[in-house]
């Protein structure tokens, strides 16, 4: 995926049990993807967010 602050910066996220960090990817009823936990990018852009029901919660 692509960062959801815009900076363009590919975000890829490990969802197989044996990795670490791994998240969790869940999908509603309607098909919205969830991750956990967060995602939170320690160097560049810094962002700091969560994806719930297909939509960004940004982290204060």
């Amino acid at each position: 995926m692509r960062c959801p602050c815009g900076c363009g910066r590919k975000i890829e996220l490990l969802l197989i049990n044996e990795a670490e960090p791994r998240w969790d990817l869940l999908l509603d009823e309607e098909g919205r993807p969830s991750l956990a936990p967060s995602v939170w990018l320690r160097d560049g852009c810094h962002s700091h967010f969560w994806i719930r029901k297909g939509k960004v919660r940004w982290c204060p």
